[in-house]
């Protein structure tokens, strides 16, 4: 029995108010069981390839909705779906679209059947591609699969409220932020929790004090292991006690609550609620005593690993059934006397379960008709045009044959179609008729119409897109005044952060001293340390404050100190930022820039050119690689003008060479896309980028006295390539190439040779075989002898084109061994 003011303190309604909510969360935790039963039935049955369900975790799900208020965010895990639907944005037949991987957004709002069900996300973008008023809705940023992936970007959603409290000049961005009220919700298993990404991330959020909420939903497993195998103690709370805000430290507020206690649960979320809003004080809930009745996924059975007690257990404290036998023993007598009760009988559970259930069948139906009858029409007019050919075919029974088959699949799906009417088009490659048309016409539509369903949106398609962005070039004075080159960088981000109120700096040193290479000197100072802040040694973690700031508006540039410690956040980048608007079919989108620096530093791990591992594991994201200061400026320039996320990795020996001063820093821009001609030359084409070009200018100038007259292009971006196709024009002028990088062979240099070959065509052109002069493949040894001997040098670059030379012309170069 509960007291009648502990109802008031709690929800503040009256008591038929109270009893409504109560019923209506019954129903809403009953509906999401009944999904995640049926949901595993479809996957067994073949109609779903995979599930991951939230059942066990209905009850604490409801209590964390009540307290999610319009404007937070929820960055969690696949089990959430009970909560999502709490906060309305998630409907039965919408989770069995999802299940189904239904193509469609409208459908499936979550991903349009980019991601397994059980993936989360609301729309922060417009058809447009604009942002939407995010304090208007309640949001959750798009899930990702890997474990305590979500911790990062959790992150910097939070602190998103922190700059918008604190930072003068973006009062008027409204639609971002309600003076930085809003909460970041985490989700995660307790067996997730022994991730480093999470241990980095509660260190961070507790260090920077940002309103976070972090949910620890622990059944006691991850997967068939038992906790007492993941967890010191075997609980997260315990051993994260040290943790505990006091007096004379600031940290968490940590809360331990069972998961089947309704009553309980509210109320720990209303004072978490209170205490990270409006005091921006992290909270760690750690709901315990949950259970997961189905087991971890459709890959297996729980009764594998589980003793019969537990079993049992687990079936007496299943949150459901405990919220449903408090329902029926509720009992309170008001001030007259008289006994209010949320049901007079059981009868009228029964009848919500029953409702329940017939609700989520209704809605599967529906859901499969919908996923089903789309692609059943398409099917009947592939059928219709191969029944025409077969009768006109000297093949028509191979083709009768292609078609029996299609029709007798009950239920295709889109591969059926191409693989039958594409396999008919091989037995047509002889003969003509309008008919063979029609069917080239058809797979060709279907496969433009398949891109946009399975392909679209990996990068900007807006107006905003940074490829859209046009170059502005740098102006000098008269008197050209030559400055080391770090002070470009310093200024040019003065002049970023005087023009863009939205811009934050941060990272490894960037704050105090200015970075180790002085590009931010003094603008701590200037901006305050909201705005060019210091960060601790946590590459993951300083990532992923820049995607959840970027989500909400904000214009992040996050440093990591050196290339070779992005390999720790290349994880987020590539599992999450990469795949961002993606995996949301274009509805979400987190612009943001990673500044670091690389190339010919000396020795094992500060060599600086992994940039094969990155170009190919961040796809989705730009990789700029400028040779000088200037050009890296115009990028940063060029970025903050669209809505891409991006690296730029600046020349680590670069800052104290020698530049010539621009004179409209803040406005020139380095076009995205588009390489450079640095010289011309008739006899070879030479591309490369960054620090490498100047071996290569060396060696040029020595191949110049030998009557060799080479072109130097650089490429300036790797993702993306050259969208203007200047490389094939070279070549087709020198009929020679050579890529120089000082990555691994068969690194950043094969990636160039393919999009110069293959998707320029550039093979067309040559006379001799296209090369490459890449680094050794074992990472280079320190020290300058140990550089030479494992990087490209001017020597290897001169007889390397050299050799090119002698093969074309063995009279004229004559070999040098």
């Amino acid at each position: 029995m509960m007291h009648s003011t502990e109802i008031a303190n709690t929800q503040k309604l009256s008591f038929n108010d109270f009893k409504k909510e109560v019923l209506n969360d019954y129903k809403i935790a009953r509906i999401s069981r009944e999904c995640s039963l049926l949901g595993r039935r479809e996957v067994l049955t073949g109609k779903a390839k995979f599930g991951i369900f939230g059942d066990g975790k209905e009850v604490p799900q409801l209590a964390m909705a009540k307290a999610f208020k319009n404007g937070d965010f929820r960055s969690g895990y696949y089990r959430d779906q009970t909560f999502m639907m709490a906060i309305g944005e998630l409907t039965a037949q919408q989770f069995f679209a999802g299940l189904y991987a239904h193509a469609d957004i409208n459908q499936d709002p979550m991903s349009a059947g980019r991601q397994m069900g059980g993936h989360f996300a609301t729309h922060s973008l417009n058809e447009n591609g604009d942002w939407k008023n995010l304090t208007a809705q309640k949001n959750s940023s798009s899930d990702i699969s890997p474990t305590a992936g979500q911790m990062p970007r959790l992150l910097g959603l939070a602190q998103a409220s922190k700059i918008y409290r604190n930072v003068k000049g973006l009062e008027n961005h409204t639609s971002f932020s309600n003076k930085g009220n809003e909460v970041a919700w985490g989700t995660i298993g307790n067996a997730s929790t022994s991730e480093g990404l999470f241990f980095e991330t509660i260190n961070a959020a507790g260090v920077l004090q940002v309103p976070m909420v972090m949910n620890v939903w622990d059944d006691e497993y991850g997967i068939s292991v038992h906790a007492k195998h993941q967890t010191t103690k075997e609980s997260i709370s315990e051993i994260l006690k040290g943790f505990q805000r006091d007096n004379k430290n600031k940290g968490y507020e940590i809360f331990v609550v069972n998961g089947w206690d309704y009553v309980q649960l509210i109320d720990v979320y209303n004072k978490a609620s209170k205490i990270a809003r409006e005091e921006h004080v992290p909270v760690l809930i750690h709901v315990k005593e949950l259970t997961q009745p189905q087991g971890h996924s459709t890959s297996g059975s729980h009764e594998r690993y589980k003793s019969k007690e537990r079993l049992q257990w687990e079936q007496d404290f299943d949150c459901i059934t405990q919220m449903r036998k408090w329902i029926l023993e509720f009992e309170l007598q008001d001030e007259e006397g008289k006994i209010l009760k949320f049901v007079d009988s059981e009868e009228e559970l029964i009848n919500i379960e029953k409702e329940s259930k017939k609700l989520v069948s209704k809605a599967k139906r529906d859901a499969w008709a919908a996923f089903t009858g789309e692609i059943k029409a398409e099917s009947k007019t592939a059928i219709s045009l191969l029944t025409k050919i077969s009768e006109k075919s000297s093949n028509g029974t191979f083709i009768s044959k292609l078609k029996n088959d299609l029709e007798a699949i009950n239920e295709p799906i889109r591969k059926d179609i191409l693989i039958a009417t594409r396999k008919t088009l091989r037995y047509l490659k002889d003969e003509n008729f309008s008919e063979k048309i029609e069917l080239q016409k058809f797979i060709k539509k279907y496969l433009k119409e398949a891109y946009s369903k399975y392909s679209s949106h990996l990068m900007s398609e807006t107006e905003a897109a940074p490829s859209n962005i046009f170059e502005v070039a740098p102006e000098y004075t008269s008197e050209e005044k030559l400055v080391d080159a770090r002070v470009i960088m310093r200024d040019n981000f003065d002049a970023i952060l005087k023009k863009h109120p939205e811009v934050l700096i941060f990272g490894e040193d960037a704050g105090y001293i200015g970075d180790v290479n002085q590009g931010l000197e003094g603008l701590q100072e200037k901006f305050g340390e909201f705005r060019v802040s210091d960060t601790g040694i946590r590459e993951a973690t300083i990532l992923g404050q820049g995607i959840g700031m970027a989500m909400r508006g904000l214009r992040p540039i996050a440093e990591i100190q050196y290339l070779d410690y992005l390999l720790y956040a290349l994880q987020i980048m590539s599992d999450d930022l990469a795949t961002l608007r993606y995996r949301t079919f274009g509805k979400q989108k987190a612009p943001l820039i990673i500044r670091t620096r690389g190339h010919r530093l000396e020795g094992i791990w500060h060599a600086g050119s992994p940039m094969g591992g990155i170009i190919n594991n961040v796809r989705g994201i730009h990789v700029l690689v400028p040779r000088n200061m200037t050009k890296a400026a115009g990028f940063y320039n060029t970025l903050l003008e669209g809505d891409d996320p991006a690296l730029v990795i600046e020349c680590l020996n670069g800052y104290r060479l020698k530049e010539k001063l621009p004179t409209n820093l803040g406005d020139f821009k380095t076009p995205i896309g588009v390489v450079e001609t640095i010289k011309q030359g008739t006899d070879i084409t030479i591309i490369s980028y960054g620090s490498t070009l100047r071996i290569v200018e060396e060696a040029v100038k020595d191949l110049a006295q030998v009557g060799i007259s080479v072109e130097i292009i650089d490429a300036q971006s790797l993702l993306p390539f050259d969208l203007n196709h200047d490389t094939v024009k070279s070549i087709a002028k020198t009929n020679r190439l050579l890529v120089v990088d000082e990555d691994v062979p068969g690194g950043a240099s094969a990636y160039l040779l393919q999009e110069i070959l293959e998707t320029q065509n550039g093979y067309r052109h040559l006379d001799s075989k296209p090369a490459t002069l890449t680094s050794k493949a074992h990472r280079p040894a320190y020290g300058t002898d140990g550089d030479y001997f494992s990087k490209p040098s001017a020597e290897d670059v001169f007889e390397k084109v050299y050799e090119i030379m002698h093969e074309s012309n063995p009279e004229k170069y004559k070999s040098l061994y």
